[in-house]
């Protein structure tokens, strides 16, 4: 067992843990973080995926021990009450069946439009297809994609006073 300081959604947690746990273990059941789920435990489909650094990684593959930088988990997206934009396009495009995935897709989503803004429906597709959804909402996560890149390129030039 060792001391391990980790730094999620803001604020500095330090944990006595084996090394090896997977980061995931940790999120969910010494964080109490209900975001990340576990899926598959192999890294194949997305549920458990946190941003780390700006990277999306699957948390249920990575030993805590191995995560030096800022980890965000879906409960970190909101800022002052208010929902990131691929969470509140998520909510408009009415995106989950069963949701078990979303926490995947969200955070896959948010990594995508991080480093493409503007992604076209193949950009989108390419991007999103490691993280697998068991009800097919593809369609539907492809429009939340576009509305919340269209929410944030609107935000992003109401901010700089219509240059973008």
């Amino acid at each position: 067992m060792s001391n391990v300081t980790l730094r999620v959604n803001g604020s500095t947690h330090t944990v006595d843990i084996e090394p090896s746990t997977p980061l995931l273990y940790i999120l969910r059941n010494d964080l109490g973080l209900q975001g990340p789920r576990f899926g598959c435990g192999l890294g194949q489909c997305g549920a458990c995926t946190v941003i780390v650094d700006g990277a999306a990684v699957r948390s249920c593959i990575t030993p805590t021990s191995a995560v030096t930088g800022e980890i965000t988990t879906l409960e970190g997206l909101a800022r002052d009450g208010n929902l990131d934009p691929v969470q509140q396009a998520w909510i408009d495009e009415q995106v989950p069946q069963c949701g078990f995935c979303q926490n995947g897709q969200i955070m896959t989503a948010k990594v995508l439009l991080s480093r493409n803004p503007n992604p076209t429906d193949a950009e989108i597709r390419q991007g999103m297809a490691n993280t697998l959804c068991r009800c097919m909402t593809y369609y539907r996560i492809q429009a939340a994609i576009k509305r919340a890149a269209t929410s944030i390129t609107a935000s992003s030039t109401a901010r700089t006073g219509g240059v973008a």
